[in-house]
């Protein structure tokens, strides 16, 4: 088996909900709650699930931008949870983060030249002539032409921004990147075009991926594996193969029921969920799903399933699978 470059086991991530005059804590958000997976080496691994389920808690708590509650994160055979803030910016160089939107997530008072160029700078990796050279090289290879270097941000479609951002993520040569739904605010066929340019990159500089998506059909383009969120845990996990062709959580077989089917001798009864989302303010008793799902039991109120094997490296929270 492949060495997991990171490896990550009950994960929570609460954020306080606070009141009253002395705005105190009267309660919790329980953003993510206990969520474990790993990904090895040149791996991509999907993770998906409806908006406000925690999967972009869940990559910023990764990388530290927000700071874990509990749990352990190990990368590349080093304990993230023991590092202070100096050792974590060190390490930081090898993993790296791309953005959902973007626009705002470039400064636009900063040239192209001078967006791509920070990291390196600020490391004290490259200066001067040298700085300059690297910026050049970052742009091709991420489809860009030198002529952009001296232009500002708001000149650019949305897909040329998301190739800086790209390229600002790959100055430091980081070995794991989390793709925060990279195409969501692209076009259709802007969006094809990014998703290629990731995989080529993966390919040729032997990348790991953590790629954040809703959008079930760029996973099953994208992602060797998968992991599916609900309100705050995961409750399936395997091969992105075995999870599309035998779904076995009912949340997950709502959501590949939505997909539309290209093949029109496909038949596919389409799942219509009941209720809206729980809270993670308060979610519910036991399987946070049972409110929605229509094969419950009595016992899905009572106690929250664990993860069961369904397959080799598929497992599903639910024991009527």
């Amino acid at each position: 088996m492949p060495q997991n470059l990171l490896d990550v086991k009950q994960l929570f991530k609460y954020f306080p909900i606070r009141g009253g005059i002395l705005r105190r804590r009267i309660g919790w958000v329980r953003a993510v709650d206990g969520v474990s997976f790993a990904i090895s080496n040149a791996e991509t691994l999907g993770l998906v699930g409806e908006s406000g389920c925690g999967k972009t808690t869940v990559g910023r708590t990764i990388l530290r931008l927000l700071e874990p509650n509990a749990g352990s994160i190990m990368f590349d055979g080093t304990d993230l949870m023991k590092l202070g803030r100096e050792q974590m910016r060190t390490l930081r160089r090898n993993m790296q983060m791309i953005f959902q939107d973007p626009q705002s997530s470039l400064n636009p008072r900063m040239t192209v030249k001078s967006i791509v160029g920070e990291p390196l700078l600020v490391n004290g990796i490259a200066r001067g002539q040298d700085l300059e050279q690297r910026v050049l090289s970052l742009l091709k290879i991420v489809g860009l032409s030198p002529d952009h270097a001296n232009r500002y941000p708001h000149e650019f479609s949305g897909g040329q921004r998301q190739r800086i951002g790209i390229a600002r993520a790959l100055a430091l040569n980081p070995k794991l990147i989390v793709l925060d739904e990279p195409t969501s605010a692209l076009d259709v066929s802007v969006q094809a075009q990014i998703l290629n340019l990731l995989k080529d990159l993966q390919r040729d500089l032997k990348l790991t991926y953590l790629f954040i998506s809703h959008d079930l059909s760029v996973v099953k383009h994208m992602c060797n594996r998968m992991s599916v969120m609900y309100v705050g845990k995961i409750v399936e996990s395997g091969r992105s193969s075995d999870v599309f062709s035998h779904p076995a959580h009912p949340y997950t077989k709502a959501l590949l029921s939505a997909i539309m089917d290209t093949d029109p001798d496909v038949k596919s009864r389409r799942i219509i969920l009941h209720g809206d989302v729980p809270s993670p303010a308060h979610p519910p008793e036991g399987c946070r799903f049972h409110p929605r799902c229509w094969q419950a039991k009595p016992e899905c109120r009572e106690s929250e399933p664990q993860m069961m094997k369904i397959l080799l490296d598929h497992y599903a929270a639910c024991p009527y699978v």
